[in-house]
């Protein structure tokens, strides 16, 4: 799969779910709990990064702690809304 840079004004889901990705990577502890929630081990993330399954879950994992949601899309400059959205059009 090819991650698009956007579609029309949204970026392309799978963009967000990377760029969502770093941002909880940048915490080891909420890194972690990604992991530990999730059950994805890093060996899984690194090979399987580009699957639209491994992002949806990524995107899940925001979605089950608001704070985290929030968090993120604001350290990404999105609307909580465009993660969400995301996760929907990765998920279907």
């Amino acid at each position: 799969m090819r991650a698009r840079e956007k579609i029309g004004n949204t970026p392309d889901p799978a963009v967000i779910a990377l760029m969502a990705l770093g941002w909880v990577l940048q915490d080891e502890r909420r890194a972690q709990r990604l992991l530990d929630l999730t059950g994805l081990s890093p060996e899984m993330l690194r090979e399987r990064a580009d699957d639209p399954v491994i992002l949806a879950a990524i995107l899940s994992f925001l979605e089950s702690h608001e704070p985290d949601l929030v968090a993120c899309a604001d350290s990404l400059g999105l609307a909580p809304e465009m993660i969400v959205n995301a996760h929907r059009e990765l998920h279907s």
